[in-house]
């Protein structure tokens, strides 16, 4: 049975072997895990997304954004690899990158975490990357971690101020403390500009079952719960899984907002009108700032920052409908970025 079991395994162990090394131009690694002495030639850059990889019209697709841009402006390469819908592929994702002589080596969102702890140390010379985690500790890794929380603690004030019911909703993906900092922060800001305020949050669900982020049957009826409880404002922190509360927003002619993007941009248009807004997270800007430091040989390793004083963070204003409300919106702007407010990273029940 065991050597039955694992057939599949190796049937995918040779597949990703076939993608990476299409047309015989893998490059060679030595035993360090670096380009083999003689081996030369542009930043070849390996991306290992989340899952859903390309196509999300969210978190997957900034990043893929400023590949593309790395590509067009610095002339690098890139191999792009996504997981399997299970996620049990991902250590071997990230070690067929480095072996074949991509670096940097992008590994996109924190569940990448494990996996990257085991396999950086086998490779020393390769640059890790890793997005939306700072746990991984490593000489060859570097963490970019983003200030979700004071996005959406904007986004919570105008969800807040746009109610005309006191209730506003939250769809999380899965429930990790990156993803309670998008909750945090959203629900601090509502409060913040109106104490009285009624929030209903879900997540879809607990690691290490991340399939919240990909489910938007379960993504919409929860939202649907949640406008028939009388909310008229649902924020979604949950990938691919957005576009279910997206298309329950508009079965109930109330408002959704985006993250990482502006959604109302990237939706079909039959939905954008139900997008108030989105709080977004310059992926591509920050990874095009990593992959250009690598192509030139400066030293990226160690924690990148990315919050509203950085510009790293913000919320979308097109469609207008918040033109009644920026002026308060831009006013708590400005004090989260002097320090007078410090957003939470913890929802309140949890602090």
């Amino acid at each position: 049975m065991p050597r039955l079991a694992a057939a599949p395994v190796l049937v995918r162990v040779l597949a990703l072997c076939a993608a990476l090394c299409s047309l015989a131009a893998c490059t060679a690694v030595d035993s360090a895990g670096g380009p083999a002495a003689g081996t030369k030639g542009a930043t070849s850059v390996g991306v290992a997304f989340s899952r859903g990889g390309r196509g999300d019209r969210s978190f997957n697709d900034s990043v893929g954004a400023g590949v593309d841009r790395a590509k067009a402006e610095l002339g690098v390469t890139a191999k792009e690899l996504s997981p399997n819908a299970a996620g049990s592929d991902l250590e071997e994702i990230l070690r067929l990158l480095a072996q074949t002589g991509h670096n940097p080596v992008l590994a996109v969102g924190f569940f990448y975490a494990q996996p990257l702890a085991k396999v950086a140390p086998a490779f020393p010379r390769t640059q890790f990357v890793i997005i939306d985690d700072a746990t991984v500790k490593l000489p060859n890794v570097t963490n970019v971690v983003f200030r979700e929380e004071q996005a959406s603690y904007l986004v919570g004030a105008a969800a807040a101020l746009k109610s005309a019911t006191g209730r506003i909703g939250f769809v999380g993906g899965v429930q990790t403390p990156p993803q309670e900092k998008f909750l945090a922060g959203y629900e601090a800001g509502a409060r913040a500009v109106k104490p009285a305020i009624q929030l209903s949050s879900v997540f879809m669900s607990q690691p290490p079952d991340f399939s919240g982020f990909s489910a938007p049957d379960k993504a919409q009826e929860a939202a649907r719960g949640m406008y028939d409880g009388g909310a008229d404002v649902v924020y979604h922190a949950a990938g691919a899984s957005g576009l279910g509360v997206f298309q329950a927003a508009k079965a109930a002619g109330k408002w959704a907002i985006g993250v990482d993007v502006d959604q109302r941009k990237t939706v079909d248009p039959g939905l954008a009108g139900v997008i108030l807004t989105s709080a977004t997270k310059q992926l591509d800007v920050a990874v095009l700032s990593i992959v250009r430091d690598a192509a030139a040989g400066r030293p990226i390793a160690g924690v990148r920052e990315f919050g509203l004083k950085e510009g790293g963070v913000g919320y979308a204003t097109s469609g207008g409908e918040l033109t009644d409300i920026q002026p308060r919106l831009e006013e708590l702007r400005k004090q989260i970025v002097s320090g007078q407010i410090k957003v939470p990273v913890r929802p309140a029940e949890s602090r």
